[in-house]
């Protein structure tokens, strides 16, 4: 069961923190988890109030619906990452959360982080969205 990924960072572009700007995929199937948020099997928020606890939730859910699919954090091909927040320095702290937790490898591909408003549970501080490239 194998799939190619290649990930690029084309020289006209700006170097990023550690993904890159374009993923190409040449596999037959691909996996579109729905928004990971920070709740716990029973559907209670996890860390209200504290990012973190929500950042290490969410990455926990994301690890589970990912092997649920067959897949791992290096077959992520596509990340967007939400934060209630507009400070850069919120923002920073959970990229560098993610990308150090259980699955780091999956922000190595196109990722994109956005500061937002507000999240669909009350509470809620972080959603994770992730695409994945199935082996064959």
């Amino acid at each position: 069961m194998t799939h190619k990924i290649n990930r690029v960072n084309p020289e006209e572009l700006h170097e990023t923190p550690g993904y890159h700007h374009i993923t190409i995929v040449e596999a037959g199937r691909t996996a579109y988890l729905a928004g990971q948020c920070p709740l716990d099997r029973s559907g209670t928020l996890v860390g209200p109030g504290d990012i973190d606890a929500q950042v290490d939730q969410v990455a926990a859910n994301a690890a589970a619906a990912l092997a649920a699919a067959g897949a791992g954090p290096e077959d992520v091909v596509r990340s967007v990452i939400y934060v209630v927040s507009d400070d850069g320095a919120v923002l920073a702290a959970v990229w560098q959360r993610l990308t150090g937790s259980v699955i780091g490898p999956a922000f190595t591909t196109a990722s994109t982080l956005l500061g937002v408003a507000r999240l669909g549970f009350s509470g809620q501080l972080v959603e994770l969205d992730l695409t994945a490239a199935l082996p064959d």
